[in-house]
């Protein structure tokens, strides 16, 4: 019999351990919201809405009617957000007992054109000195998407082996400019992506190797390709935030909280025991769907015996 340690083995015993470890710190699970789809407030009035609904933690995207300026995979120059006006906007929460998680970004870390590769490099520092003005120092992106012009390649680029080594040099790249600004960027997967299963962001992660690359999880985005107890076990060293969406089986379109196929119960669970103190952020909402996601999470919860920390 081999008694040989494999990297399999040494995942699976972590994984063991990691409920005993966390048990102590297991009993109540902060809540957040994103803020990306709430396009009809201003950063102001949000602050007020979320208050009432007793949200104390936001994730916040450049996305409210004074601060236009996010988009899917793209980049902006943040006209008018100056020191002064970050400040006020980080004011608004505060005054409502808000505290500001993290920011989004999620431009394009994988696209072929090195000058857009470093514009987009520039956008995220950026985007940290204007965290850097209000105290907050984590950013969460996904690797983006990139569709080569003319007939499908046979495989997807986000999976061609070159995208892989320009990817982690880049990422590399970020880490470092991640460390001067004492700035942490949390990448995302999804199915359909570079980060396409647990597995491939963990090997991703490990060949960077920068304590300024981390994880933010979202259960929905790898459904198709993991098990929500593969997606702890790869990840859960490195998972600094989670969002709390959803998403049906086979369907490439996410959705709120408890409307699709992901086990919520045992989601909640896992996150209590696997990475306690880290926020369910809930994502894929906005005025109109918000509340009723958040009962949802906050029902389940209850049902575990979790509480809101």
């Amino acid at each position: 019999m081999s008694n040989q340690i494999t990297r399999r083995n040494a995942l699976g015993a972590c994984a063991a351990l990691a409920p005993a470890a966390a048990s102590a710190a297991a009993k109540a699970i902060p809540i957040g919201i994103a803020t990306n789809d709430f396009r009809d407030h201003s950063n102001s009035s949000l602050a007020k809405e979320l208050a009432t609904q007793r949200i104390k933690l936001i994730q916040l995207f450049f996305t409210q009617t004074d601060t236009n300026y996010w988009k899917y995979g793209g980049r902006s120059d943040l006209p008018g957000l100056t020191p002064e006006k970050l400040r006020e906007i980080a004011a608004v929460y505060k005054s409502e007992g808000i505290s500001i998680h993290s920011m989004g970004v999620y431009t394009t870390l994988i696209h072929p054109d090195p000058s857009e590769r470093k514009a987009n490099l520039a956008y995220f520092e950026a985007m940290f000195k204007a965290g850097g003005e209000i105290g907050v120092r984590k950013f969460v992106s996904e690797a983006g998407h990139y569709q080569p012009p003319g007939p499908a390649p046979g495989v997807a680029f986000d999976l061609q082996d070159e995208v892989w080594t320009m990817t982690v040099a880049t990422v590399k790249e970020l880490a470092r400019i991640a460390e001067a600004h004492d700035a942490v960027v949390m990448l995302e997967p999804i199915y359909r992506s570079i980060f396409a299963s647990a597995k491939r962001t963990r090997v991703f992660i490990e060949e960077v190797g920068s304590p300024r690359i981390r994880v933010n999880l979202d259960p929905a985005n790898l459904l198709e390709a993991n098990d929500l107890e593969e997606m702890f076990d790869q990840l859960g060293r490195w998972i600094d935030c989670i969002h709390a969406k959803d998403r049906k089986l086979h369907v490439s379109l996410g959705v709120p909280a408890g409307q699709g196929d992901l086990d919520y119960p045992k989601f909640v669970t896992l996150a209590a025991k696997r990475t306690p103190g880290v926020p369910l952020i809930v994502e894929y909402v906005g005025s109109k769907n918000y509340r009723q996601a958040l009962a949802h999470l906050r029902e389940v919860m209850a049902k575990a015996g979790l509480k809101e920390a």
